[in-house]
């Protein structure tokens, strides 16, 4: 008889929860800035094993894919860690992303990255020219940067991290320096912990170069002067434990509160079980989005030697977009 109450209590959740989590819980804050920043390739999830816990890492960030999501997670692990990224984004675009973290000592830790998104050349077209004028453009972006983390204390650590951005679009050129911040605080109360980051800050940027193109009169018109736009600065917090770790298993949850400088608030869940270190299933939720919300995942941690390789994969749903794969190879040394 309990455990028809208990079934039929998870299977109610199930229902309630994310028309719950839908739910305007902070009532459309910052709804009105959507589609304000620019640099959108900056707000890519990067890591297949942070992506399948629907981005729901900040608290988590135990291995080198803290890079991107919460630099004071780079500590917060012994290995050296090495890893690449491919994500089969949308239209035939890709992504590539590869960083490494290195263990100065027990209290400080440097890492770096290196990514890019590619697309293949682009038909030009225009008003007068529909079918194409017959030259071809190219649109791309990188980002490379340095992080250093430090244990401040056994339960408490901080994180910088410092990248240079680069979009190409034709002739025109966009760039930046940009800064990332985080801290992890381990709360002493069982395996709990607490992560805060703010990633992308930095000064207004605009675009630089030209382009010229023809009116309907057949006048020619030189554009050199562009609106300067913020960059995407995101500030999450995060809080994360193990639901229960013996005799093999392990089970995390997380859960994250996401603010956006150009979109409104939303809550991230995420949940990992681990089977004796090998093999891992993943599972996440992104609230109050139209064009993603669930994402699955798993991973397999083969020990080579004294050392290990993990494979990562997710699938990620955006909805009428469709899903993303994600593809991610770390070598622990």
């Amino acid at each position: 008889m309990k455990a028809i109450k208990r079934t039929y209590l998870i299977f109610v959740l199930s229902l309630v929860i994310p028309s719950w989590l839908n739910a305007e819980l902070f009532p459309n804050l910052g709804g009105q800035r959507v589609g304000t920043s620019a640099a959108q390739f900056l707000k890519i999830g990067v890591g297949a094993r942070a992506v399948a816990l629907g981005e729901s890492y900040v608290a988590i960030a135990n291995d080198a894919e803290a890079l991107f999501w919460n630099p004071a997670g780079i500590s917060q692990f012994t290995d050296n860690d090495y890893f690449f990224t491919y994500n089969q984004w949308f239209s035939d675009i890709q992504i590539f992303y590869s960083g490494a973290v290195y263990h100065l000592n027990r209290t400080n830790t440097i890492g770096a990255f290196f990514t890019a998104l590619t697309t293949d050349d682009m038909k030009e077209t225009t008003e007068l020219e529909p079918a194409g004028t017959g030259r071809y453009f190219t649109y791309g972006d990188l980002v490379t940067g340095i992080s250093y983390a430090r244990n401040m204390t056994d339960k408490f650590s901080f994180g910088l991290t410092i990248k240079y951005f680069e979009e190409t679009l034709a002739e025109m050129k966009m760039n930046s320096m940009l800064f990332d911040l985080g801290t992890y605080y381990k709360t002493g109360w069982r395996s709990t912990r607490f992560g805060v980051s703010v990633t992308n800050f930095a000064s207004d940027i605009a675009a630089e170069g030209s382009y010229s193109y023809k009116t309907l009169d057949g006048e020619t018109v030189k554009v050199s002067d562009f609106q300067e736009f913020t960059p995407p600065i995101m500030f999450r917090i995060g809080l994360a434990a193990e639901a229960f770790e013996r005799d093999g298993h392990k089970l995390t949850w997380s859960v994250q509160l996401n603010h956006p400088n150009d979109n409104s608030e939303n809550i991230n869940l995420g949940v990992e079980y681990w089977y004796r270190n090998v093999l891992a299933l993943r599972s996440g939720y992104i609230s109050s989005r139209t064009d993603r919300d669930i994402s699955f995942g798993l991973g397999l941690n083969v020990p080579v030697g004294k050392n290990s390789l993990r494979v990562d994969y997710s699938y990620a749903n955006f909805g009428r977009l469709g899903y993303v794969n994600q593809y991610t190879i770390h070598i622990l040394l």
